[in-house]
């Protein structure tokens, strides 16, 4: 098993290069619930692409003889795909800001966790090194169970770099709380205080007569 683990290592390295997860976590991090957006999202790409290595799992031989194959059917696929998506961007850019009267959408843990799902299985036609992985962990050999824990333990690897997007969220929230605690400014207003007396706002600007 270790052995097993330690061989891929340079698949996973490979495989953990995902700008587009890292990017989605940044833009959650920025939410009004930054830590536990975050952190939903990547629990809902890993769990997703942990289920997704199990059903790749039962037909890896059959994904891979297309792969290398790949028929005409499978670009036209592709095309539409790619159509679709430059449509979808085409018309949002068209759509302009959203009325006032209509509720903006509302970034939640539970929506977090769906969209990280569904980023994981939008890509996972493109992880050809996860498929790589999952075929090295059936050449091995294992028990069923020993296979989804290796499984397991692949996915636990490839989330860990990730989590440095909450942890840094945090780290930068205690920074904050530091500074204003060190320059006795108010987190609602802005202003801070020397001595007690309210001086104004932190960023003062001067004006000339």
């Amino acid at each position: 098993m270790i052995e097993l683990l330690l061989s891929l290592l340079p698949v996973l390295l490979v495989d953990v290069l995902n700008p587009v997860l890292f990017a989605m976590l940044v833009f959650a991090a920025g939410s009004s619930k930054p830590v536990a957006n975050s952190l939903s999202m990547l629990a809902g790409h890993t769990v997703a692409y942990f289920a997704a290595g199990v059903v790749v799992s039962f037909g890896i031989e059959q994904l891979t003889a297309r792969l290398a194959a790949p028929q005409s059917i499978d670009f036209v696929i592709s095309g539409l795909v790619g159509i679709g998506l430059i449509w979808a961007a085409l018309a949002t850019k068209k759509g302009g800001a959203p009325d006032a009267d209509e509720p903006e959408w509302e970034m939640t843990p539970a929506a977090c966790f769906g969209f990280g799902a569904v980023l994981n299985f939008i890509g996972i036609p493109f992880a050809l090194p996860y498929f790589a992985a999952v075929d090295q962990i059936l050449k091995a050999n294992l028990t069923t169970g020993e296979s989804l824990f290796a499984l397991g333990v692949y996915n636990a690897l490839y989330a860990l770099p990730f989590l440095s997007v909450p942890v840094a969220t945090v780290g930068v929230w205690h920074l904050e709380r530091k500074i204003w605690r060190e320059f006795a400014i108010d987190p609602g207003t802005g202003l801070f205080a020397i001595e007690n007396v309210p001086v104004g706002p932190v960023s003062v600007e001067v004006r000339s007569e």
